[in-house]
């Protein structure tokens, strides 16, 4: 009987790209990336996780669909107080 292999994940499947990663994503060399990253945090782009060593892929392009006009409600970033029925 043959073995069944895993699938391996491919890099758009990771939740924490790395820096190179995301750079390609976005079309971006990894030099200006990391130049771009760091302005872009100032208006909100989401910080590299210190546990995870990456940006969480989904916050990162959130943050760029709101910055492109293409979300337009706000999603509350956590619990903000007991639910009143």
């Amino acid at each position: 009987m043959p073995q069944i292999m895993p699938r391996r994940r491919t890099s758009r499947e990771t939740l924490f790209p790395s820096e190179e990663e995301i750079a390609h994503r976005l079309g971006q060399s990894p030099r200006d990336w990391a130049a771009k990253a760091i302005v872009l945090e100032r208006e909100g782009l989401p910080r590299i996780d210190p546990v995870m060593g990456g940006r969480y892929w989904a916050a990162v392009r959130a943050f760029f669909d709101g910055r492109s006009g293409l979300r337009t409600q706000h999603v509350p970033a956590g619990v903000d107080g007991e639910e009143v029925w």
